[in-house]
Parts: structure tokens; sequence; C-alpha cells
């Protein structure tokens, strides 16, 4: 059972100023967890979840120290949880710190300013799919975090790096292949292997700033065929990535 303390703790995480100061955010739903405690659980702060779902899964959670791990009712679980409908298990995880150089040989997408919070997570579910292991994020992107970007990625967050930063910078010292995803490039259909670089993935209404796209080596479209205006960003991602981003 929680605590008073703890139960206003974790709904404080709901918001990003509280995330921040505690560099912790919350994870949610039977997969997530599972994958978590399988291959993170040293990140594990609390589990709060549903006494048939300890149950279930006490071989998974001999991984974290018992004092961690709390039964919780229904109505104490739709008190903590983000989302609409809550589902079994809630994690309160720590933050990674995921300092990296993208490796030779590798792609890695770069997103400006994809703000809605479901895109995010879809897209870094897509790069796990596709075996891109590697995200650079605009300072105004969705924060990696958010609890709906967690959602999205189905535990994806796990296995694909990331870094928020100032992506002109970063993409013009790297003197690797910019694609970038606009209107007017050329059918990423008739695009046979090309060297990996960087994958540029615009706002889902304003497309790629200029300053970025003028760094673009290579532009891409996906070929419309019928009269819908744009398509959502995420769903570009995985099309773009279906063609570019070939097994070995």
């Amino acid at each position: 059972m929680l605590s008073k303390a703890q139960i206003k703790y974790i709904q404080s995480l709901h918001q990003k100023k509280f995330r921040l100061e505690a560099k912790v955010f919350l994870a949610e739903g039977p997969k997530i967890a599972a994958e978590v405690l399988d291959r993170a659980p040293g990140r594990v702060r609390l589990v709060a979840a549903l006494p048939a779902w300890i149950t279930a899964n006490a071989s998974l959670l001999e991984r974290v120290p018992a004092g961690r791990v709390s039964a919780v009712s229904e109505a104490e679980l739709e008190r903590i949880s983000a989302l609409v409908t809550p589902n079994e298990v809630l994690l309160v995880l720590e933050e990674k710190e995921d300092a990296w150089s993208l490796p030779p040989g590798s792609w890695c997408l770069a997103l400006d300013a994809i703000q809605d919070p479901g895109n995010l997570g879809t897209i870094i579910r897509i790069a796990d799919w596709f075996g891109v292991g590697y995200l650079l994020c605009s300072p105004t992107c969705a924060e990696w975090y958010n609890p709906k970007v967690i959602q999205a990625t189905m535990g994806s967050f796990l296995r694909v790096h990331h870094a928020y930063t100032d992506l002109a910078a970063g993409i013009a010292s790297s003197g690797r292949p910019v694609y970038a995803a606009t209107l007017e490039g050329e059918p990423v259909t008739r695009l046979t292997r090309q060297p990996p670089g960087y994958i540029l993935i615009g706002n889902e209404s304003k497309g790629i700033s200029p300053a970025l796209r003028a760094l673009a080596t290579r532009e891409v479209t996906i070929p419309r065929a019928g009269e819908a205006e744009s398509l959502n960003a995420a769903i570009a991602t995985g099309i773009i990535l279906s063609h570019l981003v070939q097994p070995a």
C-alpha cells in the first residue's frame, strides 16, 4: 500500500517540472514494465501494481528490492496513473544520462520540433523497428520522458539513444549525408541503397526549418497519389525508413 506522501509524489511526476527536478519518470502497463524489469531493473525506483500482477511477475520482481514494490488497489492505481485507463502496473524510473556519439556507418533520425508526444513516442518505436538506434532532437521537440511519449514507445525508449541539441551545429560538423524529408524532394521509392547518415524529419505543420533544410545533401519525398495535404510525421518517418534503411 502506498502512503499519502508516495501518492502525492507520483502524482507530481505527471508534470515536467517535477520530473526534471527529481530526474525520474513514469512508465505504465504490463508490456513496458516487463521489458524494464528484464532489461533495466537497476533504474526502478518504485513499482506500484495490482496484487495479481505482482504474483504473476514474481520472477521479474526478484531483481528489484522488496521495499520498492507496493501492491495497490484499482482505485489507488487510478489516482496515480497518467493514463485515462490505468493498466495493472506503474513504474517510477530513473532517467539515464545518454551521452553518445554516432558510430560510423549508423543511421540517425534528426527531429526538428516534433512537438506532439504521441508522434515522438511512435517515431522512437519506428526507429527501433528499423534498427535505427540514434535520435537527435531539437530543443523544441516534446520531452523524451513525457508519459505519453514513453507509453507510445511501448518499451523502445530502452533501446534508442537520444540527445537534445542544436541540430544545425551537430549535423553541419558531422560530414555525413543528410536526407531531408520534404514535399519537393525526389521520390524515396526510386532510391537504391544509400550511404547512412542523418534523416531530417520536420515539424508536424511547418516542416523542416530553412536553416536545417539548407544542410540537406539530398531531399526526399513520399509520392502522393491522392489529395491529402500531408502525412502524419510518424507515418512519414516509417515510410522513409522502410526505403532508406536496408538490412545489411
